[in-house]
């Protein structure tokens, strides 16, 4: 397992890199809560869920919905090193007819719904979730949502629904960096007792440190074990998370670096690599 550790953060890094250098030439995009979630999905992409990058539409494999869309280029990152389009691509993010747009859809091989209207992903992996028990399936329904988001009512909506038809098969996951567009999360629509109005609402709820690998996989083992309710992880995040002067900085919601920017970014992200290659230390 701990070579296994060692594999998904270096997949982590690199993950960062790209999104640093997708944003970067696309020249806008959404950095700092893509970089949040990059452990989250790259231990989905690579260790957890059940997927085919050859058939992207196999019908027997594991959903995963970013319900925060307009962090896509965490997952288009995790897709291309999967294999599901060449990495090329990434550097055709945002521009006129790229399969990668600045929020995803179904041009974008892996990826089954349009999303970046916030509040509304949640229904979606409801449907799919349903659609699993409909059809006999045992595929399982992950749902990445922001903070931010969380603060609008179809979410809720959904998470009554989810608990009210015992969606054991699905899991939610809440990147909780603590900012928004706005500013701060506790300041624009504080969430907080988060656990408890998830657990009110008839969810088991773990929470981790939404960095730490070792904590997200054992999360991700936890909810597959739970029956007759689904679960939502609320990860803890930093936004810009790998980049110093990213981090805890709301101006990289909505920002691209600008070149200078980049490439002290990508000279951090370059020597924590070194770092893992050469005494696999935490970060």
């Amino acid at each position: 397992m701990s070579q296994k550790i060692k594999e998904l953060k270096k997949i982590a890094n690199k993950i960062r890199k790209l999104i640093i250098q997708m944003v970067s030439r696309a020249g806008s995009g959404h950095p700092g809560g893509s970089l949040s979630s990059v452990e989250i999905i790259t231990c989905l992409f690579f260790e957890v869920m059940r997927h085919n990058p050859k058939d992207p539409y196999w019908p027997d494999r594991d959903r995963f919905h970013l319900s925060k869309g307009h962090t896509c280029p965490a997952l288009y990152a995790a897709l291309a090193l999967c294999g599901y389009f060449p990495e090329e691509k990434l550097w055709t993010l945002r521009k006129l007819g790229s399969i990668l747009q600045g929020h995803p859809d179904r041009r974008t091989p892996g990826v089954d719904v349009a999303s970046g209207s916030l509040g509304q992903g949640l229904s979606v992996a409801v449907g799919m979730a349903l659609a699993a028990r409909l059809d006999k399936k045992d595929y399982r329904v992950y749902c990445l949502m922001g903070d931010g988001e969380i603060q609008e009512g179809n979410i809720w909506e959904a998470a009554m629904s989810a608990a009210h038809f015992k969606l054991d098969n699905l899991c939610g996951i809440v990147d909780y960096n603590r900012f928004q567009i706005d500013g701060r999360v506790e300041e624009v629509m504080n969430l907080e007792p988060l656990v408890n109005k998830w657990e009110a609402f008839g969810w088991h709820v773990i929470s981790c440190d939404g960095h730490n690998i070792e904590e997200l996989l054992e999360a991700f083992g936890e909810a597959k074990s739970i029956k007759q309710k689904p679960t939502v992880i609320i990860a803890h995040t930093v936004k810009g998370k790998g980049v110093s002067f990213m981090e805890h900085v709301v101006d990289f919601h909505g920002r691209a670096p600008n070149e200078k920017e980049t490439k002290i970014a990508l000279e951090e992200l370059e020597k924590i690599g070194k770092l893992l290659e050469e005494k696999n230390e935490e970060f």
